[in-house]
């Protein structure tokens, strides 16, 4: 067994309930199994567990976390137990009333998520009339002195609105802009032939964002995640499997990222029956995957197997059935041809419906 890091991140995934309906969510396809969520005495131990392993970040996320009628409290108590907080929520029912409260608890910082740049467009792929609410949202985060992140998945549908994106969150004030864009598994993988840019968007966006970044560096940091089937080498996925940072879903299982659960094959470890010290140090889940020693050819003898880990676990079993597999994004990959067909589909205009699978809330 390798010598595991610490982490120093946890997303707290508190639930899966939301009000949206989007496309690319990386929540599971089947949310029946979590609908047993954690109650708040549950969440303030799994939290001091958390600081003990060393984890400084708490971010509260879902589904929709401000759906928790204890969340204030739970904010109230992760400030006392010494976590920078943020919250990451679609703002639908962050009333000015409730991000006072927040505020008062010892919230630390709030990323708003946006669909689009305007109003039809974003009702449209959030399947629900969201956009007046998140701009409204946004202006009362930063009128409370509040840092402000503001967070768009971009895709083939909203990705030509990226200039009208940066114009949005310049004038909404944001201190941060993430520009991430989709990762192809759970509902964005349903979604793919409506949500894969093409390669000449790409190419239309990048210098938009580089002009961007120079003209707004001493206002607004922006980040800007290049779409994985379009690399010549698969991202770190999550810095690495079980190096960084964890996630606890509603239920109270610990992944070593959001997707992981829709690898049959792992063992699933809870904070119910485990510490949390023991899950992210000696759990074979957490272990399967951590540092080199586990990977095939040809990422075992790679040069970059340090820098990229093999790519994306999920992915990985997403297009192969193998989640050992080398990601097929690296184009050493054995499956490879699977990224290129999706590419070529997509800049043939074979991937012209533009009819969503919205994300159900069952």
């Amino acid at each position: 067994m390798q010598t595991s890091p610490k982490p120093a991140g946890l997303l707290a995934e508190l639930t899966y309930r939301c009000p949206l309906h989007c496309p690319y969510c990386s929540n599971p396809l089947d949310m029946s199994m979590y609908r047993d969520e954690l109650k708040l005495a549950e969440w303030v131990r799994v939290l001091g567990e958390a600081r003990a392993l060393g984890v400084l970040q708490l971010h509260l996320s879902g589904g929709e976390p401000l759906q928790r009628r204890d969340l204030v409290e739970l904010v109230s108590q992760a400030r006392a137990l010494g976590f920078y907080t943020n919250l990451i929520t679609s703002a639908l029912a962050l009333t000015p009333a409730k991000a006072e409260q927040l505020k008062t608890a010892g919230l630390d910082h709030v990323q708003i998520s946006f669909q689009s740049a305007d109003a039809a467009t974003s009702d449209l792929i959030a399947g629900t009339p969201s956009f007046a609410k998140k701009v409204a949202a946004a202006r009362t985060v930063k009128a409370l002195g509040f840092p402000l992140t503001i967070n768009v998945v971009l895709h083939r549908q909203n990705i030509e609105q990226i200039e009208s994106i940066l114009l949005l969150a310049e004038e909404l004030a944001a201190d941060r802009v993430e520009l991430a864009n989709t990762q192809y598994y759970g509902w964005a993988l349903r979604n793919r032939a409506v949500l894969m840019p093409t390669q000449q968007q790409l190419q239309q966006a990048e210098p938009i964002v580089r002009a961007a970044r120079e003209r707004l560096a001493d206002k607004m940091h922006i980040l800007y995640v290049l779409p994985d089937y379009y690399s010549h080498y698969p991202k770190p996925c999550m810095g690495g499997w079980a190096r960084h940072q964890l996630t606890i879903t509603p239920n109270g299982n610990v992944l070593p990222c959001v997707a992981a659960a829709q690898i049959p094959s792992l063992s699933t470890e809870n904070v119910r029956q485990r510490s949390l010290a023991w899950i992210w140090e000696e759990s074979p889940l957490f272990n399967r995957f951590r540092g080199t020693d586990w990977m095939p050819e040809p990422c075992s003898s790679c040069a970059r197997r340090d820098i990229d880990f093999g790519g994306c676990r999920c992915q990985a079993f997403q297009l192969t059935g193998d989640a050992a597999a080398t990601d097929p994004v690296c184009h050493l990959s054995p499956h490879h041809a699977l990224i290129e067909e999706a590419v070529l589909a997509a800049n043939q205009g074979h991937a012209a419906e533009t009819t969503f699978i919205y994300r159900v809330n069952d």
